[in-house]
Order: structure tokens, then sequence, then C-alpha cells
């Protein structure tokens, strides 16, 4: 009887602690399917009522704006049904850290409630960290310049390269490339972006010169003639004046004829896409990164 009892303390210890890449192994991490996760796998009798007072946001996790009416109407929910789905939490030195759940934390308030059904998971600082930014980037309208912000403290934070950051998103290689270079452009134009003076396109043309003054001195070309993306573009190629980090491939120059529509493309689904031969070729790195474009493209798949 005393082995069973210890068996199931293992067991239960090893389920508390199972962490996000025991969660997904080599799948990109979504922030949708932690929850949906944590969730499927615990068993109902591990599910606690913990007390309100005691929970408290993730630390990691920015001030986020809340829907007022949204949440009235969730809290009248609850106060009619309860809550059906438990929240995801962290035991912490205080009471507990919030993983996922906050608006039911909050409408449960709303509604008097004083208790609200948990799952404990063990996950550590660099977890919690993921998931905050995990949460802000496949949830929150992020800016270029916030979006390459949170790639950038991902990367460092857990000591990936650009080729592992995109699997674990389930972006491509190239998009996080794209994202990634936005940082290397002066302070100015990162606001000029973040404010929409500029898109994303025009950044991303900026951001292949090597020199910060013709950066500038382009960028505020664009902002006062209005210039278009591809008239900036064919402004840079024109003059042997502005210098590029990389040289432009010729095999990519060639396919001039619909090259906008390429990078459109490759912008629009975050991966790599070629038009050669009047037809359109869109790479993807697993299943996982081919179901995020059909998503973008909003096509369903049977089955």
């Amino acid at each position: 009887m005393e082995t069973n009892n210890e068996n199931q303390s293992t067991t239960k210890r090893r389920a508390l602690g199972r962490g996000l890449e025991e969660l997904f192994y080599n799948e990109p991490i979504n922030y949708e399917k932690v929850e949906e996760k944590i969730i499927n796998q615990t068993p109902k009798e591990e599910i606690t009522m913990l007390k309100l007072e005691e929970l408290r946001s993730n630390p990691y996790q920015p001030r986020k704006i809340f829907d007022e009416e949204a949440l009235q109407e969730l809290a009248t929910s609850i106060k009619e049904h309860g809550v059906f789905q438990p929240i995801i939490v962290k035991k912490s030195i205080k009471g507990y850290e919030i993983i996922a759940g906050e608006r039911r934390v909050k409408a449960s308030l709303l509604a008097g409630k004083k208790e609200i059904p948990a799952i404990i998971r063990d996950f550590d600082d660099t977890e919690m960290m993921e998931i905050a930014l995990l949460e802000n980037l496949q949830r929150e309208n992020l800016s270029a310049i916030e979006e390459s912000l949170a790639y950038k403290k991902l990367q460092d934070t857990l000591g990936l390269t650009q080729e592992q950051l995109a699997q674990r998103l389930g972006k491509s290689r190239s998009h996080i490339t794209n994202m990634l270079g936005l940082l290397n452009l002066p302070e100015s134009i990162q606001k000029e972006v973040g404010e929409k003076k500029i898109t994303m396109g025009h950044a991303r043309v900026l951001s292949k010169l090597e020199s910060k003054e013709q950066q500038e001195e382009l960028a505020n070309k664009v902002i006062n003639n209005g210039l278009s993306v591809r008239e900036l573009e064919d402004l840079t190629k024109e003059k042997d004046q502005y210098a590029r980090t990389h040289k432009i491939n010729k095999s990519y120059k060639a396919n001039s004829e619909y090259k906008y529509v390429q990078e459109d493309l490759c912008e629009k689904l975050g991966t790599k896409v070629k038009i050669k031969n009047n037809k359109i070729e869109i790479s993807f790195v697993n299943g996982n990164d081919l179901n995020r474009i059909l998503e973008i493209m909003q096509i369903e798949t049977r089955g």
C-alpha cells in the first residue's frame, strides 16, 4: 500500500513539474495550446480551489487593458453557472502567480466569488517569461518594432539561434531574420515605425542599408514625399551610393516583374515565397507551419 502511495506521489510530482519542453517536444509552442494541453493532461482530482485573494498576475506579463463590458458579461455567467475551466497557476513565495486565466480571475472578483478552481504547475521563471512573451506575440496586436523586441527578448532569454526561435514559434526563418533586422535601425526610425509613419515594408528596405545617416535621410523622404515601398527600393538600387548589408541575389533580381507581389506574400505569410514561370511556391518548415499559413490565408482543410 505504501508503494502505491509512493508511486502516486512520484507521478503527481512528475505531472506538476512537466515544463514547456516536455509538453510540446519539438512542435512550435502555441500560447492557446499551453492552457489546453495542461487541462487535458491533469486528472480531475488534481484541480483544487484557491482563494482569489491569493492570486496575482504573472510578473513577466506587461499590464494589459481588459474589456470591461466583456468582463462584466463573463462575471454574469460566472454568477449563474460558476467557472467551468480551471485557471493555471504557479506557487510563489506569497500565494500563487497566474499562468493562464486572468480574465476568469477578474470576472470572478466582479461576480463576488471568493474561490476559483485551479491547476498548480511548477513552471520556472524562464518558462513564466516565455509564456508571457508568447501571449504577447500570439494574442496582442503588436507593432512591428514591439514584435521584434519580443523576438529578441525571447531569443536572448532562452539562448536560441534564429532557426531555433523560428521553429519554436512556428514562423519562417526569413520572417524572424527580417523582424530582428528592424532593431538595427536608428531609434528615430523605430519610433516612426511604431507610430505608423513608416510601414514595415519601408523599414525592411531601410534595414538593408549600411549607413545610419542614409537610413534617416531616406526615412524622411518616405514621410515627406510619400514614397511607396517600390519607389524607395528603386531609389536605393539606382544609385551606387547606397551600400547594402547584403548583396542582391541576381537570380532573385530576374523575377522583377512579380517581385513586389512576392515580397508582399513573404511578409504576409511570414515565410519564403517564390514566383517563377507563372507559379507561386510557398515554403513551410513543418505541419504546424503549414497550418499557420493556411489560417492566414483563411483556408480550411478536411480532416
